[in-house]
């Protein structure tokens, strides 16, 4: 089984590089793809039953439980795509998953660990997966509360003559924010459980959930603020850790079916609770009571330093203790008539989700379709100072986004403390000046874009950064799954991981669309209907998304041959040599040769979609072969453009290669399932062909171009 985070191309990429290793090495094979839409190709039990051994190639945590008994080999996808062979020849000596006699505890904890060790450490990590899994679960429930108190705020609020905002008890608006208070109530909880569940399974889910729960819970530990986000992972973490360690205890056998949804669930949420109140609660308790004496000795020092402290402490935790001390700090001096602390923690409150949401419209390119929608809610809420609207970013990509935050932070309230901005009310955002709450308001909204912009600019260079140190992979570049045997029949499984972002996870959040005309991979070499050359391709849906389709056989057909592509590639759409040398002028260059048709209405949309579509994950497939696309209604027909590279592109590609051969691919938003897919399917597939390849590489002009795409059958 394959799959990739977007569900697209690499998925069928490692589908079919495995499949033609396997046939190749003479193994037989049956490879399950899971992508946006669903499985295809599933591996039924008697397939697994038969399987000599399973690989899996995943970014994020697979659910291995029909595969115990087995030997399981688990690597990246990048793996299965660049060394199939070798895959096949280590996962003879991988572990088995598992025990053979299973104990009802879901999928093995003792052995989700054993696997990875086999991958050539290409896998990302337990705790990787872990935390984007917790993001994913946990940004619904920030977007909705989150939005749900600002709305709330915005249209039910009434002004007080302090400049404060309150809303009515009883009236409708008031329950509107009870329930976004509700759904930010439980953000933590989610946050941690589903940590806990990424790494324990469902044992783990109760106590993640409560422990969370305890963690932003500062009364229960004699704290004035809970331990926010922070504590989540860390409850998070244990909660996981702890059911895998539960689950290695010898029990007798008439015990085995309630350990996973008695016992264990109930030792760990005691032990877990009892250990977070008594042991790490105090210490947190002591951290908020020592800092607020501590900023107490500083009101009399430098404005500069105790904004600029108490900006750092405002955007380092988002809602935790650290948060929690400096505005409780800034809100007590208030009623003392000192109200240019709490001007300075106004002015901080609001630059991480502001920042955070800027950073996704500076360099979209580095996030996924899922955090720019996440950004534009974290921009909402920033204007109304909910702070929170910036933790699915932290949580995803800590080392990056915290000290952007806090450098942002401290900007905002090192200006707001020299130039004596005041605040009334213990809120802070834009929202309270423009309700007259703040003094001083030019300058609070100087320090405020001041710090938001810092935040933005640094965020994009260290995610930039951290990305190019990952050897180019994007954010939404992930794993698959593959099943192969050495010397007999061959399975896979594998599984789609949604990024928040950030990450990704199994959860909730918005999947990217994959395609939906993708055919099942080959059960075997030389199976019913296949021919000589029936690898495995690379298709666009209806979405206008690549992915892969089987060949069957001749199941595709095409159009008379003095045609290319049906028409949708013509003399005026080939270019033999891009003036480009990297990605995004290399699209827009192409975008500007098809607009030469007159199908393309606006060159710069197009350019934006399909730059969007590399945000989600590369469309360098390998081979020197990049197919960037777009489903917008910036084209009125389907149209196909080719160019050529001397010195290639770099383009991200998995198997490291610089892309030499270009096809832009843009279809209308109206076009699905038309026959034009079918072809598109066929020129995907035609390019496996690497001898295609090299006549295509090699052809003189614009013409002798044409004439081998014509060999398209």
């Amino acid at each position: 089984m394959t799959a990739c985070p977007t569900g697209i191309a690499h998925t069928y990429m490692a589908a079919e590089k495995l499949t033609e290793a396997a046939r190749s090495l003479g193994h037989e094979i049956k490879v399950e793809t899971q992508g946006s839409i669903g499985a295809e190709n599933l591996l039924s039990d008697n397939d697994v039953r038969g399987a000599d051994a399973i690989i899996i190639a995943a970014d994020k945590d697979v659910d291995r439980s029909r595969f115990v008994g087995k030997r399981v080999l688990a690597v990246g996808v990048a793996e299965g795509i660049r060394h199939p062979e070798q895959l096949m020849e280590r996962v003879r000596s991988a572990p088995v998953y598992g025990r053979a006699e299973g104990d009802g505890t879901g999928t093995g904890s003792e052995t989700r660990s054993a696997p990875r060790g086999h991958g050539g450490g290409k896998e990302r990590s337990v705790a990787y997966k872990a935390l984007m899994n917790g993001v994913s679960y946990m940004i619904p429930f920030v977007v909705v509360g989150g939005l749900l108190i600002a709305i709330s705020l915005a249209l039910g609020g009434n002004p007080q003559a302090d400049g404060g905002l309150v809303i009515p008890d009883g009236s409708f608006w008031k329950h509107v924010n009870d329930i976004g208070v509700i759904g930010f109530t439980l953000m933590v909880p989610i946050l941690s459980g589903y940590i806990a569940y990424a790494i324990g399974d469902r044992p783990a889910l109760v106590p993640g959930m409560i422990g969370g729960w305890i963690a932003n819970t500062g009364s229960l530990y004699d704290s004035k603020a809970g331990a926010g986000f922070i504590g989540a992972i860390v409850t998070g973490f244990l909660a996981g850790y702890l059911v895998l360690w539960i689950k290695k205890v010898e029990v007798p056998r008439f015990a085995r079916p309630i350990m996973p949804i008695i016992v264990i669930p109930i030792v760990a949420t005691t032990v877990l609770g009892l250990f977070f109140i008594y042991v790490i609660g105090k210490p947190i308790s002591w951290v908020f009571t020592h800092l607020t004496d501590w900023l107490g000795g500083m009101t009399g020092s430098s404005a500069i330093l105790l904004g600029a402290l108490l900006g750092l402490m405002i955007a380092f935790d988002m809602g935790g203790p650290v948060n929690k001390t400096a505005f409780l700090f800034g809100a007590g001096l208030i009623a003392s008539g000192n109200q240019t602390v709490m001007g300075m923690c106004a002015a901080a409150i609001p630059v991480m989700p502001l920042g955070q949401g800027l950073a996704t419209l500076v360099r979209r390119r580095l996030y996924s379709e899922q955090e720019r929608e996440t950004g534009m809610a974290a921009l909402f809420m920033g204007l109304f100072g909910i702070s929170e609207g910036a933790i699915p970013f932290a949580a995803a990509r800590p080392a990056q986004v915290i000290p952007a935050n806090m450098l942002g932070g401290a900007v905002a309230g090192a200006l707001a403390g020299t130039i004596g901005v005041t605040d009334a009310v213990p809120h802070g955002g834009p929202i309270v000046a423009v309700l007259g709450a703040v003094g001083g308001v030019p300058a609070f909204f100087l320090a405020v874009v001041a710090g938001s912009v810092v935040t933005a600019l640094t965020t994009v260079m260290l995610v930039d950064v951290a990305e190019r140190r990952k050897g180019g992979e994007r954010p939404g570049a992930g794993g698959g799954a593959v099943a192969a045997a050495a010397g007999g029949s061959v399975v896979g499984a594998g599984a789609e991981a949604v990024v928040a972002g950030v990450g990704v996870g199994g959860g909730a959040g918005v999947a990217s669309r994959t395609a939906a005309a993708a055919g099942s991979v080959p059960a075997a070499a030389g199976g019913p209907g296949q021919g000589a050359g029936g690898a495995d391709g690379v298709d666009v849906d209806a979405e206008g998304n690549v992915g892969a389709v089987a060949n069957e056989g001749g199941g595709l057909g095409k159009d008379p041959a003095s045609e290319v592509l049906s028409g949708y590639l013509t003399g005026q759409t080939v270019k033999t040599e891009l003036v480009a040398d990297e990605k995004e002028a290399a699209i827009r260059e192409m975008a500007e040769l098809v607009a030469a048709t007159g199908k393309v209405a606006d060159v710069d949309e197009l350019v934006r979609v399909a730059l969007a579509r590399e945000a989600q994950g590369t469309t360098g497939l390998g081979e020197e072969i990049a197919i960037p696309h777009a489903k917008t209604d910036a084209v009125t027909a389907p149209v196909v453009g080719f160019a050529r590279s001397a010195d290639g592109i770099d383009w991200g590609s998995l198997d490291g290669t610089r892309a030499r051969l270009v096809f832009l691919i843009a279809v209308p938003e109206a076009a699905a399932g038309d026959e034009h897919l079918r072809i598109l399917a066929l020129l995907s597939r035609k390019l496996m062909d690497a001898d295609f390849r090299a006549r295509l590489q090699g052809a003189a002009g614009e013409s002798g171009i044409l004439r081998v795409l014509g060999e398209i059958q």
